[in-house]
């Protein structure tokens, strides 16, 4: 196993292997994944806020609603841009400060006191959000053997599914009896606490001895059709799934007829369905990447067909709320992985261009499913239309496979000098990564 301090393991990954080529996760992944919780709060809580926010701004619920996209903004724009920024930075130092700054950030927008400035603050809130995402995720991957990489990864996006679990439940919980700011008043506090956990357990990790390659070679990435696929792939697949999650509040109560009480406990559900997606994915997406991509996003697209039919039946929206989580997070590890695999000569962009491209999706799906819900064709058209974006996403991951069992004529893998040697920088494709 790579020391902290090495660069992410390049290697090709060894097919099919077995729990004995296991190792264990090191400590500072999953401090790594308590904060990921930490910062997973913010992104979605207001998945259960979106009705009192409108109601004490002023505001629609739509447009209430585009305060999850305003996040997803800052996100988009804030993964690359801090990516670069930082990357001459030392990793731990970057990770305190990103951390420190959003916490401040959560309790400007507990104080906000009108809709402009609570989202100004949620976009400008996403930014160090973004920033720790693509720098702790490349300290991830570089802690173990790239034959690991999706479990390390599905540590940290274990995070987010337990916010789901518990914060976003409990924002809804504390939004309606202790108010909207509330919520983001206990996001505050849970980055103090994992502010506490990166101080003291994440490793210091110095420096590379050799200079970062120049910023020209780090986006030459963006010229493979490769890495373009997999922002796409990510985008739509993420895009889908919240598309209908973030106005699943109103449609729960509006359509499906179950009482306020019930709202947190459903989203809670679907949080419950994150982790056991995750757990599932992040063991089976290292041997079949490509297998988990196809049946995860299909089974997404099939829980949001029915969920448009099936809205009106409480006990079907229960289940199905349930199943959505599960395959969404089930493809998340993958979806990580892949960039990485792709992306591996410049893992800090990777890691920034995957926040990035999940965010895509969580901004275009909100304003999708607000956009149908304008044209009054009622809440439940929100899962037709996450419905349409995951079936282009099924389409896009189908056309990566065969273009990596196919690669282009020519194609030369590019070689960089690794911790342990001369290694390739990118995995031999249609290999581990593309088994299914």
């Amino acid at each position: 196993m790579p020391s902290p301090s090495a660069e992410p393991t390049t290697s090709t990954p060894t097919p099919d292997a077995g729990p004995a080529a296991s190792p264990r996760m090191p400590l500072a992944v999953y401090i790594l994944g308590l904060s990921a919780f930490a910062l997973g709060t913010s992104e979605f809580m207001l998945s259960g806020l979106v009705p009192p926010i409108a109601e004490d701004m002023n505001v629609s619920i739509p447009r209430a609603g585009l305060l999850i996209s305003a996040f997803a903004i800052g996100m988009v724009v804030g993964a690359p841009l801090l990516a670069v920024a930082t990357l001459r930075l030392p990793r731990k130092t970057t990770l305190i400060a990103l951390i420190t700054v959003f916490g401040l950030r959560q309790m400007a927008g507990a104080l906000a006191p009108n809709y402009a400035v609570l989202f100004a603050s949620r976009v400008i809130s996403a930014l160090p959000c973004a920033g720790f995402w693509a720098v702790g995720a490349a300290v991830a991957i570089a802690m173990v053997p790239v034959g690991s990489r999706a479990r390390a990864l599905a540590v940290m996006i274990g995070g987010l599914s337990i916010a789901n679990v518990l914060r976003v439940p409990a924002g809804a919980f504390l939004g309606e009896h202790l108010g909207w700011a509330s919520a983001f008043w206990a996001v505050g506090l849970a980055s103090a606490i994992a502010l506490v956990g990166v101080v003291t357990r994440i490793p210091r990790i110095p420096l590379p001895e050799t200079r970062p390659r120049p910023l020209k070679n780090e986006v030459a990435i963006y010229r493979d059709r490769q890495v373009l696929l997999s922002i796409a792939v990510t985008a739509l697949a993420a895009g889908g799934v919240f598309c209908a999650f973030s106005y699943l509040a109103p449609l729960l109560t509006d359509v499906s007829g179950l009482d306020e009480a019930w709202v947190s406990g459903v989203l809670g559900l679907f949080g419950i369905g994150a982790v056991v997606g995750t757990t599932i994915g992040g063991r089976v997406a290292d041997a079949h990447l490509f297998g988990v991509l196809l049946t995860g996003i299909s089974a997404s697209t099939v829980f949001l067909v029915a969920l448009a039919l099936f809205a009106s039946n409480p006990a079907a929206t229960i289940v199905l709320t349930f199943l959505l989580g599960v395959s969404a997070f089930y493809t998340a590890p993958a979806l990580n992985a892949r960039m990485f695999n792709v992306a591996g000569a410049a893992p800090t962009l990777a890691g920034a261009t995957t926040t990035a491209a999940f965010n895509l999706g969580n901004t275009g799906g909100p304003w999708l499913g607000g956009t149908v819900i304008d044209a009054n064709l009622g809440f439940a058209s929100t899962a037709w239309a996450g419905a349409a974006m995951t079936v282009l996403g099924l389409g896009t991951a189908a056309l990566a496979l065969r273009l990596t069992k196919r690669p282009a004529p020519g194609h030369v893998v590019a070689r960089s000098r690794g911790a342990g040697g001369t290694t390739p920088s990118e995995p031999a494709r249609g290999k581990a990564t593309s088994s299914c």
